[in-house]
């Protein structure tokens, strides 16, 4: 199955002439053993870069050695926290491009513990644009944000001029975060770049709690054939991107010229409700069971509302548009995790 998925990828990618400039270049990968981006390294590697991962591998983050499973010896691998500012900066010397996706995304675990997520999403982010901006100045750089910035909704679907008003620290801190890849494009001309994630699922995701999320909890309990808890009737509406869409959004805006200082919305623009997620996993499993439950008061307060993806400017600027249709994606998810449970839960 990983050589299914590595070969369906690698051909993807090579087929892209515009790509093809990452051969011989060299790349730092943050978070690069979680799940995006571990997913973009396979991607970096099958296209001849070189490549360099920092990775803290916390517990619960979704950092996983596993991920890396078949090129492990073709990486440098270095086992830090993006905090550690001698070891960040030693990363980043000399690369061509910087994909920072080192995160702490647990909007529940965020309200327990708001200093955490300060340190890592806001603090840690500094430490990377430091870095880049001494000892790399030439960079381009590529910051994975999420839609969750936008917080409460007020127009669908969202632009990237939507206002951001989140609803509790993680996206708030997610936000500052991009607005500091903006403020040093602005201060110090450095080629940033903002990608405004939303849902993104896939092989290599964490599986081993909920709490980050539903779209991994949810392939889970199609794979363990349980029942999918559905808080009110079902009917929220999300927007799904599979995670080879998303590796070949950060790829394009990498490479693409006159774009530093932008942010960019990476979704389906294809609203889908939960209860149609849930049904299609248990088609798909051939098992599994739905059940409606009340919304419990930490899950209520930072509900968003519907979330649907405005793609026009990725398209117009970035010529980028999602290949993987939602019945595609969730095939693939399951049955990478029927193949792999045991490295993940």
């Amino acid at each position: 199955m990983t050589s299914d998925i590595l070969a369906y990828q690698a051909a993807d990618l090579l087929a892209e002439p515009r790509l093809q400039v990452f051969s011989g270049r060299s790349a730092l990968v943050t978070g690069g053993l979680g799940f995006i981006g571990s997913n973009l390294v396979h991607a970096l590697n099958a296209l001849g870069a070189s490549v360099t991962v920092i990775d803290s591998l916390s517990d619960g983050q979704g950092g996983n050695r596993f991920n890396l499973q078949g090129i492990e010896d073709l990486i440098d691998i270095r086992l830090a926290d993006i905090n550690d500012e001698a070891a960040v900066a030693e990363a980043v010397r000399g690369r061509h491009y910087v994909f920072n996706l080192a995160a702490s995304v647990s909007h529940l675990d965020s309200l327990d513990a708001p200093f955490r997520d300060l340190d890592t999403n806001v603090r840690g982010n500094l430490a990377v644009l430091e870095a880049v901006r001494r000892y790399a100045p030439e960079a381009r750089v590529v910051y994975a944000g999420t839609r969750s910035q936008y917080g409460l909704i007020q127009t669908s679907p969202v632009t990237e001029e939507h206002p951001l008003l989140p609803t509790e620290v993680n996206s708030a801190n997610k936000a500052a975060a991009d607005l500091y890849h903006f403020a040093y494009h602005i201060a110090h001309g450095m080629a940033t770049v903002s990608l405004r994630l939303t849902n993104t699922y896939g092989p290599r995701m964490l599986t081993a709690h909920w709490r980050q999320g539903f779209i991994n909890w949810f392939v889970r309990t199609a794979v363990e054939g349980g029942v999918f808890k559905l808080y009110g009737d079902g009917s929220q509406v999300r927007d799904l991107v599979y995670v080879d869409d998303v590796v070949r959004a950060h790829l394009i805006a990498a490479v693409t010229p006159d774009v530093a200082g932008q942010a960019f919305n990476v979704g389906s623009g294809n609203p889908v409700s939960l209860l149609q997620i849930a049904t299609q996993l248990i088609e798909i499993a051939g098992q599994g069971s739905i059940e409606l439950v009340p919304f419990p008061d930490d899950a209520r307060r930072i509900e968003i509302g519907d979330y649907v993806a405005d793609t026009a400017k990725i398209d117009r600027i970035l010529d980028w548009q999602p290949r993987i249709s939602l019945r595609q994606g969730l095939e693939r998810s399951v049955r990478y995790y029927q193949t792999y449970r045991e490295h993940y839960w």
